[in-house]
């Protein structure tokens, strides 16, 4: 939180490098976000560009409350509820896509693992009501609380709280092949 200050101190006094650094430290995790609540790594990528670009516009009234990254996560689901409304269509991010982002592969073996794995989460996840869906990745990906969460989504705590659970619950019988399409 500290370190976060004092980037954001530097940045609003012109330097590019504390700049560069917040960008480097949040870009991977934002784009993450973006991907999994939109399902489509161009439009993911476009959010996450657009947040930055906004956050260098406004640093300058810009007053940190809370994390940045936090700050960050939030500012990429607004933009990323608006990316939906706006296109009215969703797609489903290509296998290879997300293997480039999310894989850490070691050997060939991992790699087939990994990839029947990441298609199986990348399809129970696409099944779900996108605001549960939205609950889940901002939880476990954004890391924000969900108190944090019910202000981005206007509702209550307990709501968000429910949203979560019942997504996890539907990924499980998603995942464990109980539900059918």
């Amino acid at each position: 939180m500290l370190e976060e200050r004092l980037l954001l101190w530097k940045f609003k006094h012109g330097s590019k490098d504390a700049f560069r650094v917040i960008y480097e430290k949040y870009a991977d995790d934002l784009l993450t976000l973006a991907a999994n609540l939109l399902n489509d790594t161009v439009g993911a990528e476009d959010v996450v560009q657009d947040v930055f670009i906004s956050f260098v516009q406004s640093v300058a009234k810009f007053r940190l409350r809370g994390s940045l990254k936090g700050y960050l996560a939030t500012c990429v689901a607004n933009r990323a509820r608006d990316y939906i409304r706006g296109k009215k269509r969703r797609r489903i991010v290509a296998l290879s896509e997300a293997e480039q982002m999310t894989s850490n592969v070691k050997t060939p073996v991992q790699l087939v693992i990994n990839s029947e794995e990441l298609q199986k989460l990348n399809h129970a996840m696409t099944r779900l009501p996108y605001e549960q869906r939205e609950a889940i990745v901002l939880r476990l990906h954004g890391e924000l609380k969900f108190r944090q969460i019910a202000e981005l989504q206007s509702v209550s705590t307990k709501t968000v709280l429910s949203r979560y659970r019942y997504g996890l619950d539907k990924l499980r019988l998603i995942l464990n092949g109980e539900v059918r399409q």
